[in-house]
C-alpha cells in the first residue's frame, strides 16, 4: 500500500512540475519589462522553454498556456488592486476575475507549441507576431506587455521601432530566439556559423538604426509644467476632498510661469459644467498672465452622454480633445445587458459607462505647435497614435494610474509612451496623477521625470518635430503583411512536401 501511494505521489509530482516550471519561466520574462528592464530575459526564458520542451517531448499546449499564465499574472497582477481596493469588488471575486482574464490572455501563447511541428525557422516569429497583433484589437484590444516593449531601453533592437513598430520588434525577438535555438540543436558547423552571423547582423543593424534621426526640430522649444497632484484614488471623487483638490491644483498652477501647463487625466474632480466660476477665472487669468495655455483633464456631459476630455484654455481660445479608445470594464461596459449587474452589485467605478469621442480629431494648436492629445490607455495603440501625424509635432499624454496603487503598472505605462516617441520621432510629455510624469525625447529617453507618488511639478521644455518615420507612413501594415506571407508560404510548403 505504501509503495503504491509513493508511486502515485511521484507520478502526480512529475505531472505537476513541468507546468510549474514553465509558469515560472513565463513569470521571469516580466523582468525584461519596466521597471526591471533586463531586456535579454524574455529571450532567455523563451529559449529555455523551447530547449526543455524539445528535450523532454512535453505536451505543447498545456505548457504554452502555463508559460503565458505566468507571464500575464506576474505582469498584470495590478488589475486586482484596481478591482478590489479602488473598485470595491470583493477580494475573492477580484482575484478570480484577474486570474480568468490572465488565463484568457495566456491562450495567445499557444503559438509556442508550433515548434513541435517542424516548421521553417521564420514560421514561429511570424505566427507569434500575428497573434500579438490580433490581441491589439480583439474586444477593443489589449496589447499591454507586447514583447517588443521589453527592448525600449538599452537594447539595440529599439532602433527598429521607428521602422516596424512594437510588433516588428516582437518579430525580431522571436527570430533571435529561434536562431539561438537552431544554433544550439544543429549539428552542422556551417549552418551554426551562418545562424550566428544572422543574429549579429540583426542586432548590429539595430544599433546603427538607433543613430538615425528620422525627424528634425520645428520652431522654438516651449516651456511646460507637468502637474502631478498625487491624489489618492479613494479620495479623488469623494465630496469631502473636492475643495482640497481644487486648492491644491490652483496653487500648483499659479506657481508656474510656463507657457503650457498640463494637468493629469480627470484632474478636475467635478463635471466640466460644474467647475466653480472662481476656479475658471483664475485658470484664465493665469494663462493670460503667462501668455500661454492650461490643459486639464475633466469629465464632460453633453446631451446626456459623458466624455473623458482634455480641455485647453488660454490665449489660443478654448480647445478640447475627447477620448476615443475607452478602457473596457473601466470606462464602458462590454456586453452591457449581461454584465450590468456586476457594476450594480460588486463594482464601484465612477463614470464606468462613458461615450467615445469622435474618431478623427484635429490636433490642438498651441504656441505655433500642433499637439496630438492621447488620454491614458490610448497611447497603447501605436496605429492610432499616428493618425494625426505628421501634422502634429508634439505628443501629450494625460493619465491617472492611481487605480493601480504602488504597483509596476505606471512604469509599464511609461515604457509604452517611450515606444510611441521612438515610433513617431516626436517628443512625448506625460502629465499623470501619481506618476510616471515625464518628458521623453524622440529617442525614447527620459529627459526629466518626477518621483512616483509625490506631489510636485515637472518644469522643462518640449520641442516640436517635423517629418515622418517609416512607421508613421505605414504603421503595422508591413510587418503584418510580411508575417502573413511567411505563414502562407510555410503552410503551402508543408502541404506540398506531404504529397
Amino acid at each position: 500500500m505504501y509503495n503504491q501511494l509513493m508511486i502515485s505521489c511521484t507520478s502526480n509530482l512529475k505531472a505537476v512540475l513541468p507546468p510549474l516550471l514553465f509558469f515560472f519561466l513565463g513569470s521571469a520574462s516580466i523582468l525584461g519589462f519596466a521597471p526591471f528592464n533586463l531586456y535579454l530575459f524574455p529571450i532567455f526564458t523563451l529559449l529555455l522553454f523551447f530547449l526543455i520542451n524539445q528535450k523532454n517531448n512535453l505536451h505543447p499546449y498545456i505548457y504554452s498556456i502555463s508559460f503565458g499564465l505566468g507571464f500575464f499574472l506576474a505582469g498584470l497582477y495590478w488589475i486586482y488592486i484596481s478591482l478590489n481596493i479602488y473598485g470595491q469588488m470583493p477580494s475573492v471575486l477580484a482575484a478570480v476575475s484577474t486570474f480568468v482574464f490572465c488565463l484568457f490572455l495566456s491562450f495567445f501563447f499557444i503559438p509556442l507549441c508550433s515548434l513541435k511541428y517542424r516548421f521553417p525557422i521564420l514560421f514561429f516569429p511570424a505566427l507569434f507576431t500575428i497573434i500579438e497583433w490580433i490581441r491589439s484589437f480583439i474586444f477593443t484590444g489589449f496589447p499591454w506587455l507586447s514583447y517588443g516593449y521589453s527592448q525600449i531601453y538599452e537594447s539595440p533592437l529599439s532602433g527598429y521601432f521607428a521602422i516596424i513598430g512594437v510588433h516588428g520588434v516582437t518579430f525580431l525577438i522571436l527570430l533571435t530566439v529561434m536562431i539561438c535555438y537552431k544554433t544550439i540543436v544543429t549539428k552542422q558547423n556551417r549552418s551554426r556559423l551562418l545562424l550566428i552571423l544572422i543574429i549579429i547582423s540583426i542586432w548590429f543593424g539595430g544599433y546603427l538604426l538607433k543613430k538615425v534621426k528620422w525627424t528634425t526640430p520645428q520652431g522654438e522649444p516651449i516651456s511646460i509644467s507637468l502637474v502631478q497632484g498625487n491624489i489618492s484614488q479613494d479620495k479623488k471623487w469623494d465630496n469631502a476632498y473636492i475643495k482640497e483638490s481644487f486648492n491644491k491644483y490652483i496653487k500648483m498652477i499659479e506657481n508656474s510661469s510656463a507657457s503650457l501647463i498640463i494637468l493629469p487625466e480627470t484632474s478636475i474632480p467635478v463635471l466640466q459644467q460644474n467647475i466653480p466660476n472662481q476656479f475658471r477665472e483664475r485658470l484664465s487669468q493665469h494663462a493670460k498672465k503667462n501668455n500661454g495655455n492650461i490643459l486639464y483633464g475633466v469629465i464632460e456631459k453633453d446631451e446626456g452622454e459623458y466624455f473623458n476630455s482634455a480641455i485647453s484654455v488660454g490665449i489660443h481660445g478654448n480647445q478640447k480633445y475627447q477620448k476615443y479608445h475607452l478602457v473596457p470594464f473601466g470606462e464602458f461596459i462590454p456586453f452591457k445587458t449581461i454584465l450590468q449587474f456586476v457594476y450594480e452589485n460588486w463594482l464601484n467605478i465612477p463614470f464606468n459607462d462613458i461615450s467615445r469621442g469622435p474618431k478623427n480629431q484635429k490636433p490642438l494648436t498651441i504656441e505655433g505647435n500642433k499637439i496630438a492629445i492621447n488620454i491614458c490607455y490610448e497611447d497603447v495603440f501605436g496605429n492610432e497614435i499616428i493618425k494625426p501625424l505628421p501634422e502634429a509635432n508634439i505628443l501629450v499624454n494625460l493619465s491617472n494610474d492611481a487605480w493601480y496603487g504602488e504597483s509596476i503598472a505606471s512604469q509599464q505605462h511609461l515604457q509604452i509612451s517611450q515606444a510611441r516617441a521612438i515610433e513617431t520621432g516626436r517628443m512625448m510629455v506625460r502629465a499623470t496623477n501619481t506618476g510616471a510624469t515625464a518628458i521623453i525625447n524622440t529617442d525614447g529617453k527620459l529627459v526629466k521625470q518626477l518621483p512616483l507618488f509625490k506631489e510636485d511639478t515637472l518644469h522643462g521644455y518640449v520641442q516640436g518635430y517635423k517629418g515622418e518615420t517609416p512607421y508613421i507612413k505605414y504603421g503595422n501594415f508591413p510587418i503584418v503583411i510580411l508575417s502573413f506571407l511567411i505563414l502562407l508560404y510555410c503552410l503551402l510548403k508543408r502541404k506540398i512536401s506531404k504529397k
